[in-house]
């Protein structure tokens, strides 16, 4: 064990008592018994009070019924003593400053609160669950509410980012994915996107927060997702660009055309009936199955080479933009993967297609485990594809969801990608038809006769290609 940092003698609830901070982190000293405290893992913050120190934490609840806004098990309690003289006093906040600011937590903090997400409640979680931990935790922060569609990207490509240490979402995956494009849209896109992303779920979705929480086996609540934030750890997170013509788009959730992105998007009509909307349609589009003409082609991660036909590619829609390049398109600030897609191995599988779904974290949603084998940061894509299924069997897929069970049925293949190109076509039962094009819970695509097809979608309904690179951006993360 390390040597002891400080050892003193402190009085608590009126009586005497050695207080020791230990070399490895702990806070202990005998209270009715011996009373531990582990400074990174539960304390929050700490402030002089007159003679006293108060000691600010988040412990598990146990038994005790929580309180002071803490939920998912955890609760907010506040331990004092107080040192025997100025000096001493002086020494314990300077020692408890050091040891809190070694963790490399940050101090402040630019948060985007989203009141239309969801059910609406994105402000009432940010003022119970959130706001009091930050200002126990001694984080200073400015608040902005966002008020339309891609509000955070535009204050994200404008602002000052020296003044924070990170940007916080509390919303559901849609405004963290606005402040990704917003940061790859600056001038400075290549430091900008340095800058660590939080997530707290307020939202429909919340599969990016619910992907980090689960890894350590945590819930998907507020409050432990606004503790992870707090302690400051970081981890790696892929970011994926798509690419068509002119007009690109970096996605850090997932992909879906065919049944997925229907009942996303189309099951809107039915907001009125809550979440249930959900499952509901699902039923009703599998009992009335749709099948998409069209063709998928991919880079294999190792291991999947003998997956699909092998094909080739000769067309370069994304490179390294100062390589010189024919085509006029490949010419933007953002710097894509530095490789050549011809030089690549290429396979190709053919339509028709019930189902294509492209994923970079596990969590789709807090209820939907798409891509069980996915990681934030190993520089590929999972693919999940369905072309065909008895209606029966995809019924039972649907209840796989929850756990990731579905990627074992004979009817799915499942794999992971470091490029992708779709090419989509037409419903093979009503070729006047096309579909929808899901990019983490936006159309950026929709074709003739879909859900709202009035309303023109970022790209066409075309060929569209992706591309990955591993880790670039970073995220507040529980390790």
């Amino acid at each position: 064990m390390d040597q002891d940092i400080l050892s003193d003698q402190v009085r608590i609830n009126g009586s005497i008592t050695e207080m020791t901070l230990t070399g490895d982190g702990k806070l202990r000293w005998a209270d009715g018994g011996q009373r531990s405290l582990n400074v990174e893992k539960e304390v929050l913050g700490f402030v002089a009070e007159g003679s006293r120190i108060k000691i600010r934490t988040v412990v598990e609840a146990r038994d005790q019924i929580c309180c002071g806004g803490s939920t998912g098990g955890l609760m907010r309690k506040n331990y004092v003593f107080e040192p025997l003289s100025e000096d001493s006093q002086r020494l314990w906040c300077e020692k408890l400053r050091e040891r809190v600011d070694s963790f490399g937590r940050p101090k402040r903090l630019y948060i985007f609160v989203n009141p239309y997400g969801g059910k609406n409640f994105a402000s009432k979680i940010f003022l119970d669950h959130v706001k009091p931990l930050l200002e126990d935790a001694n984080v200073q922060f400015t608040v902005q509410e966002t008020k339309y569609q891609l509000h955070a990207k535009e204050i994200v490509i404008g602002m000052d980012l020296s003044k924070y240490d990170g940007i916080v979402c509390v919303s559901g995956d849609g405004i963290l994915v606005e402040v990704v494009n917003g940061l790859l849209e600056r001038e400075d896109w290549s430091s900008a996107i340095k800058m660590p992303l939080g997530v707290v779920p307020a939202g429909t979705g919340n599969g990016m927060v619910k992907s980090l929480l689960d890894a350590v086996g945590e819930p998907c609540k507020a409050s432990n997702a606004t503790l992870a934030i707090i302690r400051g750890h970081k981890r790696s997170l892929d970011v994926a660009t798509i690419l068509q013509g002119e007009t690109r788009y970096f996605s850090v959730l997932m992909l879906a055309w065919g049944l997925v992105a229907d009942i996303d998007i189309e099951s809107e009509k039915f907001r009125w009936m809550g979440s249930a909307r959900i499952d509901f349609y699902a039923l009703l589009r599998i009992l009335h199955l749709r099948q998409y003409n069209g063709r998928v082609s991919f880079v294999p991660a190792p291991g999947f080479e003998n997956c699909g036909e092998p094909t080739t590619y000769s067309e370069q829609y994304i490179c390294n933009p100062s390589q010189e390049q024919p085509i006029k398109v490949l010419q933007h600030r953002y710097q894509g993967p530095d490789v050549e897609l011809s030089n690549l191995q290429w396979r190709t599988i053919n339509g028709p297609f019930v189902s294509v779904w492209l994923h970079n974290v596990p969590w789709g949603s807090e209820g939907t485990m798409a891509a069980p084998d996915a990681k934030f940061s190993d520089g590929y894509l999972d693919l999940i594809i369905m072309r065909d299924s008895p209606k029966l069997g995809l019924l039972g897929l649907m209840t796989e969801l929850s756990n990731g069970g579905h990627v074992k049925s004979p009817y799915v293949l499942y794999l992971k990608v470091k490029a992708f190109i779709l090419e989509p076509g037409t419903i093979a039962q009503d070729p006047s038809k096309e579909g929808i094009i899901d990019v983490d819970g936006e159309v950026i695509a929709r074709g003739k006769g879909t859900y709202q097809a009035d309303r023109k979608g970022m790209m066409s309904y075309d060929k569209l290609q992706i591309m990955v690179d591993q880790g670039l951006a970073t995220l507040f993360s529980p390790v």
